[in-house]
């Protein structure tokens, strides 16, 4: 081998090694999506909400063709009755277990233990990891994704990694690696105690990198009592390094907080540069021929009716109630005509019986009556 050709090979082994080395990094340092380091190091990423039209310069999948978050248009979902109930195993800890709840500058994020895990619903099964929260400001909401159009208060994030790998940083690249757990928020009536489970210890973390220990509670209490209705697509993490690896389901219903809980929640954290942070949502993403399933018929409802609000007792737990949907019209309308057409026959035999009973005399036989045929007009 020449000498120039020796260079060259060395030259493109280097620049391998360095291409290798960034992508650990950017895996290890992913932000709020991934559990990562508070400490700052040489891969610590410094993108901001304020510059998100421009993550795709430094983290090339953001520009991506299924990226998230994306307005879900119930007119257009595709109703599929193989999406089954979402099952949660391991969600209720006890008081005695700790929880990590920190400030990461993006977002609040509590870590999960691996004994919470997604068993059902999926083809395959989930471990959690974490979950954070996405909000807007006191002048606006902050949801990621939006429904018709509306976007919501805010909405939480569950991350869970698929139990064939070995770790949610090997998981997060490969297309069925990731699934996410997404649920809005709305200001309701009663306050909700599960979210008050981490809102009041957010004044202790209120600064970049801060964190705390708080108990263990029911971390199925952040998300709907009713797992039965969502939205599923393809998509991608919301936030760098935007791996499009993440099956979403996204759940009809809202879970309400009290006023004072979402000031609480809008108020109380600072980003990394010391401002308020506020408003940590991206914008949403071009679907790009991509399909929205849904568990149920959405055609009948509107922007606000879905999520769906809650009665009074389901708001006393933060849990909200189900759309009036396609199939319970159907049902409806199925049993008036039903009861009608018996009611047109009863009247039709009861007027024809006594039209035969006054035929019935000594000097007239018998008359036999015969149906008519029916036709098909359907």
């Amino acid at each position: 081998m020449s000498r120039t050709a020796l260079r060259v090979c060395l030259l493109l082994l280097a620049a391998l090694g360095r291409a290798g080395s960034e992508h650990d990094q950017d895996q290890e340092h992913g932000d709020e999506d991934v559990p990562h380091s508070s400490e700052k190091g040489p891969g610590h990423s410094h993108w901001s909400y304020e510059d998100r039209e421009h993550w795709g310069v430094g983290y090339p999948d953001c520009a991506g063709t299924m990226q998230s978050p994306i307005n879900i248009d119930t007119a257009k979902t595709i109703f599929s009755p193989q999406l089954r109930p979402i099952q949660l195993s391991g969600y209720s800890l006890p008081a005695s277990e700790k929880l990590k709840l920190r400030n990461n500058g993006h977002t609040v994020l509590l870590e999960l233990p691996e004994t919470l895990a997604i068993t059902g619903g999926y083809a395959q099964q989930y471990r959690a990891v974490q979950l954070h929260l996405h909000w807007g400001s006191p002048s606006g909401p902050g949801s990621e994704h939006t429904v018709n159009g509306h976007r919501f208060a805010a909405e939480i994030h569950v991350v869970h990694y698929n139990t064939k790998y070995d770790s949610v940083t090997e998981a997060m690249v490969y297309p069925d690696g990731l699934a996410v757990l997404g649920a809005f928020l709305e200001v309701g009536p009663r306050e909700n105690p599960y979210y008050q489970e981490i809102l009041q210890h957010l004044h202790k973390i209120q600064t970049e990198g801060k964190e705390v220990l708080v108990p263990g509670f029911n971390i199925a209490g952040l998300l709907p009592a009713n797992m039965k209705f969502y939205f599923h697509y393809n998509g991608s993490l919301t936030t760098p390094p935007c791996y499009q690896t993440v099956k979403w389901t996204v759940f009809n219903q809202t879970m309400q907080l009290s006023h004072s809980q979402m000031s609480t929640l809008v108020m109380n954290l600072r980003n990394d540069d010391g401002k308020p942070l506020q408003n940590n949502y991206r914008l949403v993403q071009d679907l790009h021929r991509r399909q929205v399933l849904a568990s149920f018929q959405t055609t009948l409802l509107s922007p606000k009716q879905t999520p769906s609000g809650s009665d009074a007792s389901e708001a006393a737990e933060g849990h909200s109630g189900s759309s009036f949907h396609a199939g319970d019209v159907l049902a409806v309308l199925f049993g008036v005509l039903f009861a009608v057409t018996a009611l047109a026959f009863l009247l039709y035999i009861y007027k024809h019986r006594s039209q035969n009973t006054r035929m019935d005399s000594p000097t007239k036989s018998k008359v036999i009556y015969t149906a008519a045929s029916t036709e098909n007009t359907a």
